[in-house]
């Protein structure tokens, strides 16, 4: 039984001591602030800008003609024929759903839109994370808003922002 209990230890702390050797060499990447200091980043604002400007126009003329019409029936509304009256209103009520609808499509077509220009980006990120990884011999590379403490030695969030530009 000692002889086996003698065995278990051993083999537990050699696994242990195999278990901290495994990782050497770490490394610390600050992914956001890669993401705010890229120039190609405020190249990707200014091109979903341009592409969904036709759109932000529309649903912005779409906008001012409701509440211009809005304003009419408050103003108008009590000395309006009735037939006029509920003309306006079912029109208003038209016009408010198709432009919910619309700004609805466009919200959702602006967010894949930014998704996907997003991860481009952070593809291009961590590619270049694997090259400097590969290049400098690290086991691991960790994300530093998942890290507690760090040596700032332990930093290569420049070396991948100058890769990546």
């Amino acid at each position: 039984m000692k002889k086996w209990l003698y065995t278990a230890g051993l083999g537990l702390a050699w696994i242990v001591s195999m278990g901290s050797q495994a990782a050497d060499r770490v490394a610390i990447v600050n992914i956001s602030d890669i993401l705010q200091q890229l120039p190609a980043r405020e190249a990707v604002v200014r091109q979903l800008e341009n592409e969904f400007k036709g759109r932000i126009t529309e649903l912005q003329k779409m906008e001012s003609d409701l509440l211009a019409k809005m304003e009419k029936l408050q103003r108008d509304g009590k000395t309006m024929k009735a037939s006029d009256r509920t003309r306006l209103e079912n029109g208003l009520m038209t016009e408010r759903t198709a432009f919910a609808e619309k700004a609805k499509v466009f919200e959702e077509d602006n967010l894949r839109r930014q998704k996907e220009e997003r991860n481009k980006i952070l593809s291009r990120i961590q590619d270049a994370v694997k090259v400097i990884a590969s290049k400098n011999g690290y086991d691991i590379v960790v994300d530093a808003n998942a890290v507690v403490y760090m040596k700032p030695a332990l930093d290569v969030t420049a070396e991948v922002l100058k890769r990546v530009q």
